[in-house]
């Protein structure tokens, strides 16, 4: 374990003063969202996937694909809309989707250059190199109304329709610090033979929301078959590695398994803003606010995590010794278990992976953790734990927490109540 930060003054915590969680600023309105009143027309279920703009692709995919574990899914080449002599200048426009589980991609690493030439966003906001933050609707209808719905508050919307690869309907709004957030509902699933959707199934790009009904994926499915298309046509990337490690019995090519991402943590330039946009108009609910050397920060969650959002004032990032090229403090990698978690900080040194160690105070509802650098400084939070918050909204009181000591990690650690709980991984470890 490498470099901790000295602990600061110990944590002020701040706790929901009742069941219902704070939601000031929200809609007066309320919407039918499946049968159920809401404040809004949407609710987000969970953190999707994510994503980092790179100026070095191939260092990205090496990281986290021969390092982390993450699979390709599907490249994608976005030189192909520069004209050929900005692409000299900025170099391949070519980025990769890739996913841990099943859906088609949980994690992105797309060029900078590039994409800093083909969205003016990027170039107003230059230390945001987050690509986007995506949260998960339980409906396309939902997609449909949260749209019209922001465009009726007046917030800014960059894009919306449907996304291939992917196969997602999606919005992109965007915060008051030039963070791309999308709100989407489904994702192609890849299934236990590694084929992505084929390309000549992709067919009409929509740039907005459908008239609604629009027909079923599967539907889409039979209209390909009809059509002659085969459906094993999509990509398959041969990824297989020596597997040597086992992995709660099972062989595996590194001693570990992502099994879950998020969360999301950013240096914000006003977290009052900040937190009046995510909790007002995305509806994420406030679990937990902690003050820290003076710095406050605040975590929001959008099921029954503790959070899968934190937002932390940008002066703390230079007291933390963080790259200062990003305002993204930190992307959460849930592995299966605190051996895996022990276990893959020592595989990754042993790659010439630098580890960072934290004040666990910023952390609260993880317990042990670790920050694995990529090659261009981004912070990847590697953790096994993450407290869960019951009906009444409450989380476990900071008293009750075990007390994490960076410079000595125990063998084992004590059980907590909802220790292996919340959302599982499905699917086979490999």
């Amino acid at each position: 374990m490498s470099s901790p930060v000295p602990s600061a003054t110990p944590a002020a915590v701040s706790l929901p003063q009742s069941g219902a969680t704070h939601q000031a600023g929200a809609a007066a309105a309320s919407f039918d969202v499946g049968g159920v009143r809401l404040p809004r027309p949407f609710r987000i279920r969970r953190l999707g996937h994510f994503g980092v703009n790179v100026l070095d692709v191939e260092a990205a995919r090496h990281f986290y694909c021969d390092l982390l574990g993450f699979r390709v899914s599907d490249p994608i080449d976005f030189g192909a809309r520069l004209p050929p002599e900005k692409l000299a200048e900025t170099g391949s426009g070519v980025g990769y989707f890739t996913r841990h589980g099943t859906d088609h991609h949980s994690f992105v690493f797309f060029p900078r250059r590039v994409l800093a030439e083909l969205n003016p966003l990027l170039r107003e906001f230059p230390n945001v190199t987050t690509n986007q933050i995506t949260w998960q609707v339980g409906s396309l209808l939902e997609v449909s109304d949260g749209f019209d719905w922001f465009r009726s508050r007046g917030r800014r919307v960059v894009r919306s329709g449907r996304d291939l690869p992917g196969s997602n309907w999606h919005f992109y709004p965007v915060d008051g610090d030039g963070h791309i957030n999308e709100l989407y509902y489904g994702i192609e699933q890849v299934g236990w033979d590694g084929y992505s959707k084929p390309l000549a199934m992709h067919g009409i790009r929509y740039d907005t929301p459908p008239e609604l009904p629009h027909r079923s994926e599967l539907a889409e499915v039979e209209a390909a078959l009809a059509n002659g298309i085969p459906l094993n046509s999509g990509l398959r990337v041969n990824e297989a590695e020596e597997e040597r490690f086992n992995v709660g019995g099972v062989l595996l090519a590194r001693p570990f398994k992502v099994q879950r991402v998020g969360p999301v943590r950013l240096f914000v330039t006003d977290v009052e803003r900040s937190l009046a946009y995510y909790r007002d108009d995305l509806g994420l609910s406030v679990t937990e606010e902690v003050v820290w050397n003076g710095h406050r920060c605040v975590f929001l969650r959008a099921n029954t995590e503790h959070h899968s959002l934190a937002l932390y004032p940008l002066a703390l990032r230079a007291e933390l010794g963080l790259s200062t090229h990003t305002s993204l403090m930190s992307f959460g990698l849930q592995v299966g278990s605190y051996r895996q978690l022990r276990d893959s900080i020592d595989y990754l040194k042993g790659q010439g992976v630098t580890i960072r160690m934290l004040p666990p105070e910023l952390f609260p509802g993880i317990d042990y953790c670790a920050f694995a650098l990529d090659p261009e400084g981004h912070a990847m939070q590697l953790y096994y734990y993450m407290e869960q918050v019951g009906w009444d909204g409450r989380p476990r009181p900071a008293a009750l927490r075990p007390r994490i000591d960076n410079a000595h990690w125990p063998d084992s650690v004590e059980a907590h109540s909802d220790s292996y709980a919340g959302e599982v991984y499905l699917g086979p470890l490999g």
